[in-house]
């Protein structure tokens, strides 16, 4: 696949916002018709042309739940794409097995038939493929699912969520999705450092340059994300050509700073994003979509502690709030059934089973919240310290777990 990723934040990368209270398909059809227009509708579509949608579908959840792309939407921009003559190809690799059997059985549960009848094909080629990208600063190497090779462009349409390791979960997070579900542990234990993890997913999202973003924001995760937490209704749908610019858009309504998301704080250092959100053109009104008491958990609350000036007590004193203000995934003894999938995922190999429970070894839990995220049963959840809950208690963001 070429690379043909931006290297400098462009005036043009604007952010449409457009209300939608529902899940109703007319109704999402001119949302996304209206979101569409103000960056260039659906021009580069030509006749002909294949089109992959890589949505999210992070696991076998049904759409009520909040934590995949809804069917609905992903319906209406199919009927939008293949009114241009469109072949259109949905796909995404979850953490598991990228394989016929546990797609299929993800296609069912989040309801991705329903695009079929619209005239997508859900992906089926499960091949793995290799790229060398050097300009990458983190990621020189990699492997990614086959089937994007066969896109002549792609299309992110991503889910607004929180999330227990980079806070957030929107448009640039979800092109982690192009590394087979299988390697995913292999990529969390080779960057187990915050910075670099959203280092190499902006890699990513450089190598594979979705033309184009959508965020699923009518009723979004709040709480234990991006599996386990709460749905909460935002009631719009935002589109960008860039995924950066978006994730700045949506992160400002959440009431989230840049200095608080590791991968919007690697999109400005790159100079994908601006400094401020207000120097990105927003089409539309954030009049009533923002919110003060979006429910997450904030280890990270400014650049004040992030130890990268020259001063050695500020790294100093760096280093003893990262310790104890540092989030960690804990288990919940009453909700755990034993199933043992944490322990197969977890990539440092920290969590064992104990008498029928899970338990977790601290010196070795890298911190990267798969087990949180995979967990069947939500039995996992991410837990801030006295300390933190403290820090955070005269904030009207964060609510202690």
């Amino acid at each position: 696949m070429e690379n043909t990723g931006s290297k400098y934040y462009k005036v043009s990368d604007a952010v449409s916002v457009v209300r939608l209270e529902e899940y109703n398909y007319d109704s999402a059809v001119r949302a996304l018709t209206d979101a569409l227009m103000p960056i260039g509708g659906l021009d580069f579509v030509k006749p002909g042309m294949k089109v992959v949608i890589k949505a999210n579908l992070v696991s076998a959840m049904k759409p009520s739940q909040a934590a995949t792309t809804h069917p609905v939407l992903l319906c209406a921009l199919v009927t939008l794409l293949r009114e241009k003559g469109a072949e259109v190809v949905i796909g995404d690799s979850p953490g598991g097995l990228y394989n016929s059997a546990f797609l299929s059985r993800i296609y069912n549960v989040t309801g991705m038939h329903e695009t079929e009848k619209f005239g997508a094909e859900l992906n089926r080629d499960f091949s793995q493929k290799e790229a060398v990208f050097p300009e990458g600063k983190v990621l020189k190497s990699f492997l990614y699912t086959g089937y994007l090779d066969k896109a002549d462009v792609i299309i992110n349409f991503c889910k607004l969520k929180s999330h227990g390791m980079m806070g957030m979960s929107c448009g640039a997070k979800n092109m982690f999705g192009t590394v087979p579900g299988v390697t995913k542990p292999e990529y969390h234990f080779r960057f187990p450092d915050y910075d670099d993890f959203a280092d190499m997913i902006t890699d990513l999202d450089e190598y594979f340059h979705p033309v184009l973003t959508i965020a699923d924001a009518v009723v979004g995760m709040e709480g234990n994300g991006p599996t386990a937490g709460t749905p909460r209704k935002i009631g719009c749908i935002l589109a960008s050509k860039s995924p950066h610019t978006l994730d700045y858009v949506a992160a400002d309504m959440l009431g989230f700073s840049k200095e608080e998301l590791p991968i919007l704080m690697s999109a400005y250092r790159r100079g994908l994003i601006p400094e401020n959100v207000s120097e990105i053109k927003v089409y539309g009104s954030l009049e009533g979509l923002k919110t003060e008491d979006f429910e997450r958990v904030v280890e990270r609350s400014s650049l004040l502690f992030s130890g990268k000036g020259k001063s050695r007590l500020r790294n100093a004193l760096s280093s003893v709030l990262k310790l104890i203000l540092r989030t960690r995934p804990e288990p919940k003894k009453d909700k755990c059934v034993g199933c043992g999938i944490c322990v197969g995922i977890c990539p440092a190999k920290a969590i064992r089973k104990v008498k029928g429970k899970i338990k977790i070894d601290r010196k070795k839990c890298i911190r990267c919240f798969c087990c949180q995220e995979f967990c069947p049963k939500s039995a996992i959840v991410v837990h801030r310290t006295a300390v933190a809950r403290i820090f955070g208690s005269g904030s009207k963001n964060e609510k202690a777990k």
